[in-house]
């Protein structure tokens, strides 16, 4: 099935802008339903019981996008162990929920990068201000030792980024998907190291009493991982991109730390205190000079060629 992408002048209708702000809230709010999980579940259990759900059963109603194995597995893995596994850890006791929707967000800069990486482009001025104020607030997270993130959590989570960003180069180089169907398929392939790491790192013992210990919240927040994330999100993330423009949807992800952040400061009691809220406006400014800006020059640019 095929849609045509709509020429919306004026941004996203009402009911369409709805939607986007509500997948935001789900994708932001979730860290702080994943610190909810991780208090009873290891990570990297949590990270294996949310893509088995993601998987099954959800494949026996989806089909399989027609897309090599190899990419499925590769984007399984790298999204997977990559990005949720490392990130999923980090956030047990190293960087808050907060925290981490805000620095993994970075993701942004390493797709940037790699995307430039592989088709020869030059860095443009815009991009270098972004990355240095997005780079000021990581290191006014870094220099502070409150306990809100560690060194090892910030790098945890910045590895998180970047296996997202590489993810998002496998995704591309599949082409044009049913991207729900691609994020189930590839989830059949994040399972066995996510199993393996979980052996390794937490142990049958703690895997077993995390799964005794887990109560119906726990499992609510591990389903709600797969539901909510995984078919409601992705899936009508995916229809708003097929009936407009990326460049009109894609910034609405900004939105996302700033659901991440207040849900954390209002259900966890997480503080704000005005580093944080520093490097909040730092890294979120660097993110909106980096996705907008190229769109605002090409609005601006006709009207400055009209003067004269």
């Amino acid at each position: 099935m095929s849609y045509r992408v709509l020429p919306t002048r004026g941004g996203l209708p009402p009911l369409h802008l709805l939607l986007a702000v509500a997948i935001m809230a789900v994708w932001g709010t979730n860290f702080v339903v994943i610190k909810f999980a991780l208090a009873h579940l290891p990570p990297m259990t949590l990270a294996l019981l949310r893509f088995a759900i993601a998987f099954f059963p959800l494949a026996l109603v989806v089909k399989r996008p027609a897309v090599p194995w190899w990419n499925l597995a590769l984007y399984g893995v790298l999204i997977g162990a990559g990005q949720f596994g490392v990130l999923f850890t980090a956030m047990r006791a190293d960087i808050t929920p907060g925290l981490a929707s805000l620095v993994v967000q970075v993701q942004v800069f390493f797709t940037i990068g790699l995307s430039m990486r592989l088709s020869g482009e030059k860095v443009a001025p815009f991009q270098i201000v972004a990355l240095l104020l997005a780079t000021a607030g990581l290191a006014m997270i870094a220099l502070h030792t409150d306990g809100s993130a560690t060194p090892l959590g910030l790098a945890m989570t910045l590895f998180a980024a970047l296996s997202w960003a590489l993810g998002n180069m496998v995704a591309r180089a599949a082409g044009k998907v049913d991207m729900l169907g691609y994020v189930i398929w590839s989830s059949l392939f994040a399972v066995p190291p996510l199993l393996v790491l979980a052996l390794l790192t937490d142990g049958w013992p703690r895997i077993a009493a995390g799964i005794a210990a887990a109560d119906g919240a726990t499992w609510a927040a591990v389903v709600w991982q797969s539901v909510g994330n995984t078919m409601f999100g992705y899936a009508a993330w995916g229809w708003l991109l097929a009936r407009h423009p990326a460049a009109m949807v894609t910034p609405m992800a900004l939105l996302v730390p700033v659901f991440g952040l207040g849900a954390s400061a209002l259900l966890l009691g997480e503080p704000l205190q005005w580093w944080k809220l520093a490097a909040f406006i730092l890294v979120m400014v660097g993110l909106a000079i980096g996705m907008l800006w190229p769109r605002l020059a090409r609005l601006v640019q006709p009207t400055a060629g009209a003067v004269g």
